[in-house]
């Protein structure tokens, strides 16, 4: 890959947007007492996309269908993840799912299909419309339902109701979004009325661009020659620090998503508030502070400065660097806004949406 032989780290190959995405998933059932062996799941965008694919390997659930490019793949009793999982290490569509794998009541409907009948009788008369709104059809019921794919506001104010079956019950327990835009903001307030839990995007989708930070960072604080050798490295060898590098940013990826699930539990948990509206407060909060912090004299406290760069960066890029040349390397504004977003981050997720001026007097002064 031609972003790996400069150095990059390649979301897809890593899985760093999945990390984030089934961090929630597994925070929300925990949160609950369940257990994800136990959870029957519907996900859009399948095992040839980035997102997908990983979750199809990450995940531990009973998945009874994957809406595609191709089409549909369906099973109540739960598609053969040995199969899937072939698929999503091909990175291939669910066309290429071997049917015989299936049950009797299973099937492929392709967006080039035309006038066919389900198992159940039922008929198809347009394979992509079918593929289209297969996500609102009566037979997409599960516990859970993870969208990693699919056209911006496919779930939308007009037909919202259709993830409700005949008797006004919810089809879904929990909507974990990882596909940008894929609910409007409407239907995601009319969906958590119903009691729904869904997770917002904007929380969930966060290790694509915590990845992409630190791959900047790193090239900022190493010289050439330690980028060159540590994670450039020669054809076919991936060097030691590489490795964990990247291991670092993927541990940091599943703190941040369990620290802010933490406090959009809570705060939902004290007041009811839809998450939807949480997600969008703790955004706006971090972002506010962030910027206060910015421009104040924090971020041009030595003492305070050195603490919180060396706390953001990995351990190896420490240890392979030096503190003191990250300080002297990485530009003066870069590192301004690594203070601020740290601290204003760090900030929101000890001590709540509901945290005032003296908490932050105290938490300032734990370091």
């Amino acid at each position: 890959m031609l972003f790996r032989s400069l150095g990059g780290v390649p979301h897809d190959m890593y899985g760093m947007t999945t990390a984030s995405v089934h961090e929630y998933v597994l925070g929300v059932l925990k949160n609950l007492g369940l257990h994800e062996e136990q959870m029957v799941k519907i996900q859009t965008g399948g095992p040839d996309g980035d997102l997908g694919s990983n979750e199809i390997l990450v995940s531990r659930d009973k998945t009874i269908a994957i809406i595609d490019g191709s089409g549909v793949v369906y099973d109540p009793v739960g598609l053969n993840r040995r199969e899937l999982t072939r698929l999503a290490k091909k990175r291939t569509m669910v066309e290429h799912f071997d049917r015989s794998l299936l049950t009797k009541e299973g099937f492929f409907v392709s967006i080039n299909d035309q006038d066919i009948t389900l198992p159940d009788g039922t008929p198809v008369p347009n394979g992509e419309d079918f593929r289209n709104k297969f996500h609102l059809h009566p037979l997409a019921v599960a516990d859970l339902f993870v969208p990693c794919g699919g056209r911006p506001a496919a779930i939308n104010i007009n037909n919202w109701k259709e993830l409700l079956n005949d008797e006004g019950k919810p089809k879904f327990r929990f909507i974990i979004e990882g596909a940008n835009l894929f609910i409007t903001e409407e239907a995601r307030l009319r969906l958590e009325e119903q009691e729904i839990i869904v997770i917002k995007d904007a929380s969930t989708n966060k290790g694509g661009v915590t990845s992409s930070s630190f791959e900047v960072y790193a090239a900022l604080a190493m010289s050439d020659q330690e980028f060159n050798t540590h994670m450039v490295g020669k054809e076919g060898n991936m060097p030691d620090f590489r490795k964990s590098y990247i291991q670092e940013i993927l541990n940091r990826v599943k703190d941040n998503a369990r620290s802010e699930l933490n406090v959009l539990w809570q705060e939902h948990e004290a007041g009811n508030t839809p998450f939807t509206h949480l997600t969008n407060v703790l955004s706006n909060k971090i972002n506010e502070i962030t910027d206060s912090i910015v421009n104040s004299e924090l971020v041009t406290n030595k003492r305070l400065k050195e603490r919180i760069i060396e706390e953001y960066t990995p351990e190896c890029l420490v240890e392979l660097t030096g503190l003191k040349n990250i300080l002297k390397r990485v530009p003066g504004n870069y590192l301004n806004a690594i203070v601020a977003t740290k601290l204003a981050t760090g900030f929101i997720y000890k001590y709540g949406l509901q945290a005032n001026e003296v908490d932050f007097y105290h938490y300032i002064g734990s370091f």
